[in-house]
């Protein structure tokens, strides 16, 4: 029926939307500490799911891939902003949205070379299994649950942290202004530091999730790409506009996929994101819920 279809594309476009957001809360991590936009996100994606993948192999312990995958990227996040990042602390953001394009490169060709090009798979557990789940009309991939569910508890838990914590707020102060932060007694370095570890942390759910549904391989970083519309429209800086940007953008794309792919022959999904991000620069340029930000020169 055709009531039924249309439930399951928006269903579907909902959990993997909010797979979606919480690959975006990297993003918006970053951007509300540094006021600068990490292009590596996706390589932070794939590098985290190749880890967890290798690990997952070695073992055949999922949640050993898990813990370690978290603490790779935690730790390669921390050595990243000591190393590269802080010497460009005070200099022009573009200094470091370079900085992390060159990062991106070097990793989508470093890690296949390293742990080899080939597609590897992250299995869940057995006792979540791989059958699918019927909620009425509607067939719904365990992995998809699992993930959806991932993306809702740390998407809430981080936003307590910015609204309620006093280090998130010391985050969201360093980003409104450094040379204030600084005057008040803020780290600011700490607090680059911290954002940087929370992205890695995020990158790392995300890797597995993301891994465990499509596999990992080199492609896994063009999630990063796909997630870029999400903040765009959601708000740079606003973790609910990464939520409410991922579901639309999630079902938009399955949408598309449902109702236009079949006369056009297919693909329609890999753009209609993009339309609604063009969109959304013409009526809103700094999104949904974004912070509209007056310079005067």
């Amino acid at each position: 029926m055709e009531w039924e279809f249309t439930l399951l594309l928006l269903v579907n476009g909902i959990l993997i939307g909010l797979m979606y957001a919480l690959i975006a809360l990297g993003f918006v991590l970053v951007y509300k500490a540094t006021d600068a936009i990490n292009f590596a996100q996706g390589e932070f994606v794939m590098s985290a799911g190749i880890i967890a993948a290798v690990v997952v192999a070695a073992s055949t312990s999922f949640f050993l891939g898990v813990v370690v995958a978290l603490a790779a990227m935690v730790l390669f996040s921390f050595l990243l902003e000591r190393v590269m990042l802080r010497p460009l602390l005070g200099r022009p953001i573009v200094a470091v949205i370079m900085a992390t394009i060159g990062l991106a490169a070097l990793l989508r060709g470093l890690l296949p070379l390293v742990f080899g090009a080939g597609t590897r798979p992250i299995s869940l557990p057995e006792f979540i299994g791989e059958e699918p789940i019927a909620l009425g009309p509607v067939m719904l991939q365990p992995v998809q649950l699992v993930g959806a569910g991932v993306s809702i508890l740390f998407l809430a838990g981080f936003s307590w942290f910015f609204l309620k914590s006093r280090m998130g707020i010391a985050m969201r102060a360093v980003a409104d202004n450094q040379q204030v932060a600084m005057a008040m007694g803020i780290n600011v370095e700490r607090y680059f530091a911290l954002a940087w570890a929370m992205a890695g942390i995020v990158s790392a759910l995300g890797g597995v999730v993301w891994g465990s549904m499509l596999g990992v391989d080199v492609h896994l970083a063009l999630v990063g790409l796909k997630v870029f519309p999400v903040v765009i429209l959601g708000g740079l800086d606003s973790i609910i506009g990464a939520v409410v940007g991922g579901l639309i953008i999630g079902i938009v794309e399955n949408l598309a996929a449902g109702y236009i792919d079949p006369y056009v022959g297919g693909g329609t999904k890999d753009f209609a994101p993009y339309v609604v991000m063009i969109i959304a620069l013409m009526i809103r340029p700094y999104g949904i819920f974004g912070k509209r930000k007056i310079e005067r020169v």
